[in-house]
This record gives structure tokens, sequence and C-alpha cells, in this order.
């Protein structure tokens, strides 16, 4: 599920919303409200449930071969995302929705922004449309899901590595203090 040119997404498990207003986010470092969205090639970042604590790492152009080997490892394509396990049954199960918006009201933050914002109250271009099966979209689009027993880990290789990367809701993850311990 990607943006059609001209359009941008904005990723809800809400089906029902008919006019986004601008909000102050409650993860969000800029005190201004927004309306947030993604364009096509930051949409997978989006593939998950809402509340879902997720690393993502791809390569770039600075990317070198030993951080590629290293975090993507061999045949690993060009992305990764990795969740925790105790996430996958809601991943496999979330009824997640998309809404398209017209990419002339959006604009970026800067140059690091994984994500577009506006200023003023939007209606989606159509109803909200099911997101389908989000191991599928994982599949189909050559990204790696990794699964596992917790995030930090692989957090600490990424961003220290040359690779880009993202992560979203990781004050969701597993405390670093229960790291090695299982239940």
């Amino acid at each position: 599920m990607r943006p059609h040119p001209g359009q941008v997404l904005h990723f809800s498990e809400d089906p029902a919303i008919e006019r986004f207003a601008p909000h102050v986010a409650e993860t969000a470092r800029q005190p201004e409200p927004y309306v947030w969205a993604v364009d096509a090639l930051h949409a997978p970042s989006y593939w998950f449930p809402r509340q879902c604590p997720r690393g993502m790492a791809w390569v770039t152009s600075h990317t070198t071969d030993e951080d590629r080997e290293r975090i993507l490892g061999p045949g690993g394509g060009e992305r990764v995302h990795a969740v925790e396990y105790c996430w996958l049954e809601a991943i496999r199960t979330v009824e997640l929705y998309a809404y398209r918006f017209d990419a002339a009201d959006f604009h970026s933050l800067g140059l690091d922004a994984h994500a577009l914002v506006c200023e003023h109250e939007v209606r989606p271009l159509g109803p909200a449309e099911p997101v389908g099966d989000l191991l599928e979209l994982h599949e189909d689009a050559g990204i790696q899901l990794r699964v596992l027993p917790e995030l930090w880990t692989f957090w600490g290789a990424v961003t220290a590595s040359s690779l880009g990367f993202s992560g979203i809701r990781l004050r969701n993850a597993r405390p670093r203090s229960a790291v090695g311990r299982f239940e």
C-alpha cells in the first residue's frame, strides 16, 4: 500500500475518519499542530499497528559494504524492519487502513523528515482503504521483517552504522532492563 503519484497517505486503525484536523502529536518534537502523512518512500515504515515499536534501516549512498553485510546480511536486500516477538500477533491481525490525500496540501519539515505535514484541516480523497496483510506487504516490497526478543541490540547496531535508520514508537519497546530476561 503506497500512495499514487501526487498523493500521500495517512495510516490508521480507525476506518471512519472524515476529516483530519491539525493537532500536536503526543510524540511530536515540534510544538505546532499538524496533520501528518507519508510519501511512497516512507509508507512501509507505517505497515504496522500504530503502537508497535519498530526499528528500520536501509541502504544509502553512504552505506559501507561492511555495514550492509553486518546489518542486512547476505542476500538481505536494501531494507530491514525489526519488531519484538510480542508484537507479531498484532501485526498478523491488525485491521489497518490508509487514507489518501492530495500531496499538494503537505510539505516536509526538513531534509531528514520522514513524514509530511499540513497546517490546515484536510479531507481524504476517498474512504479509508484496507491495507491488507502486513507480512505480505513486506514480502512483496522485498523488505526483511525481523522478529527479535528485544529491539535495543538491533537499534544500537543500526544507529552506529552507515545505514539510514528510523525508529518509531521505541518508547513502547521492552525496557532495556528487561533485555535478556524472558518470561
